[in-house]
């Protein structure tokens, strides 16, 4: 079985956070769940995760199937996989990864996995090559290229530190190997804490080979320890993301001011404007127009539908819809089908049935609006009495003159017509006329009559 250890514990100083590092977010997912869901794309069976600071945060972002277990000292990261023994059984293969590297992608850990079973490793440790590696432990290997060992760059010497292949920190190991060498790895160091490159040498003392495989790029490998570093993260995910949808068939036309986030769906021939952030699981059709300037939040637009500088939260939009510009859908909207939501118009907890309309200037909130239904400019749906909300149906076919109230609770039944201006407290039937508003007067000189009295005073 492929077992997955995420190193999760940490507090994360240098991000200055309150919350544990893990659980900061690259492109709309925390660090730690950009590792699990990358470990889980390259066939891990079970996933362990190491939890110290801020424990019950992190494993209220974790999924249910993610077992986790409690690091109450922060003794080095030997000393945080021996948390997980009672998982490893011998036959496993285990990767031990870092909660904070979002970066790594699931091919190259595939290709990590192949690489350490087709050699029968005891453990092999994940490199790259880069051009500066100050900082990093270095990879030595022997005149056949086997791994020797992993130096430190505190412990190297001259000739070692002109070595360029770095330590990912990222380990595959056989269990039984890794259950073995872990009760032999010592805290005689500076810092008095258990670390996993011990086991390395450990291993090959124990008659097993030891393998490096040079694999990853220096992105994936990146520890996020700061907000500075948080931020390059973001923009590599970012312009992954933005890749994988023009691969996949979607039009892209400004790659820098587009924010996707790692879960959203688009479907190909949809064209992305510039200025458009589309986050938390959105799913958008195909054929669609997005843009310039709208931002798309845990939200469905169907296939055929645009949307124009517009702000939809938690809504759903049907096929060969127009919205915007300047509209705002907000929580529990759902538009029909073949609908128009124009300028300046906000919908709230409603459903908005196909073919009807709302073109500028409205308010639409907690109502039923049915089919083919035209709500005329500046009309307001008045649900709100000041404790409580109230609803309002209006059904098909019926027309809302511009500048009229709807105070629910009221029922407009279909094919009913308000007229302009009127303010609708009571229920309106089938087919019926509705006017509420008083009768003009006009009073031929009354202005004249008005500056002559103002005049003497």
């Amino acid at each position: 079985m492929k077992k997955a250890i995420v190193l999760a514990a940490g507090k994360g100083t240098r991000m200055k956070s309150s919350s544990p590092k893990v659980v900061h977010k690259v492109c709309g997912k925390e660090m730690v769940n950009h590792v699990i869901d990358s470990s889980k794309k390259a066939g891990v069976d079970q996933i362990i995760a190491i939890l110290g600071h801020g424990i019950d945060q992190v494993k209220s972002v974790l999924g249910e199937d993610v077992k986790t277990v409690y690091q109450e000292e922060q003794l080095g990261t030997a000393h945080a996989v021996m948390m997980a023994d009672k998982y490893i059984n011998d036959e496993d293969t285990v990767v031990v990864l870092c909660g904070d590297t979002p970066l790594i992608m699931p091919e190259t850990m595939n290709k990590f996995f192949e690489y350490h079973d087709n050699g029968n490793y005891g453990v092999t440790v994940l490199t790259a090559r880069v051009e500066d590696p100050t900082g990093y432990g270095r990879i030595v290997r022997d005149e056949n290229g086997s791994l020797v060992k992993i130096v430190e760059q505190k412990d190297a010497d001259e000739n070692t530190l002109k070595i360029d292949e770095i330590n990912s920190g990222i380990y595959c190991f056989n269990g039984a190997y890794l259950k073995s060498s872990l009760q032999y790895v010592g805290n005689d160091n500076a810092q008095g804490e258990y670390y996993l490159p011990d086991t390395i040498e450990i291993i090959k003392s124990q008659g097993m080979d030891t393998g490096a495989f040079l694999g990853a790029t220096i992105d994936e490998l990146m520890g996020v320890n700061s907000r500075n570093q948080l931020s390059v993260a973001e923009k590599t995910m970012k312009l992954r993301i933005n890749e994988m949808h023009m691969t996949n068939g979607v039009t892209i036309i400004d790659t820098d001011s587009t924010y996707i986030d790692a879960d959203v769906e688009i479907g190909n021939d949809t064209i992305i404007l510039p200025g458009c952030m589309l986050t938390k699981g959105t799913k958008i059709g195909t054929n669609c127009k997005i843009g310039p300037y709208t931002c798309i939040e845990n939200s469905v637009v169907g296939d055929g539908t645009s949307v124009k500088k517009s702000e939809l939260i938690d809504a759903k939009v049907g096929m060969d819809t127009n919205v915007g510009p300047y509209a705002y859908l907000r929580p529990k909207s759902d538009i029909g089908d073949n609908c128009k939501i124009g300028d300046f118009v906000e919908v709230k907890n409603t459903q908005f049935g196909d073919g009807s309309k709302a073109s500028h200037l409205s308010y639409i909130g907690d109502a039923e609006v049915g089919k083919n239904v035209n709500i005329g400019c500046g009309v307001v749906f008045v649900n709100y009495d000041g404790k409580n909300k109230f609803k309002s149906i209006v059904k098909d076919n019926a027309f809302v003159g511009s500048n009229a109230n709807l105070v629910a609770p009221v029922t407009i039944e279909e094919d009913a017509f308000i007229a302009t201006g009127s303010t609708i407290t009571d229920d309106i039937p089938v087919g019926a006329l509705a006017v509420a508003r008083q009768r003009q007067v006009v009073k031929e000189g009354w202005v004249a009559k008005k500056r002559e009295k103002d005049n003497k005073k």
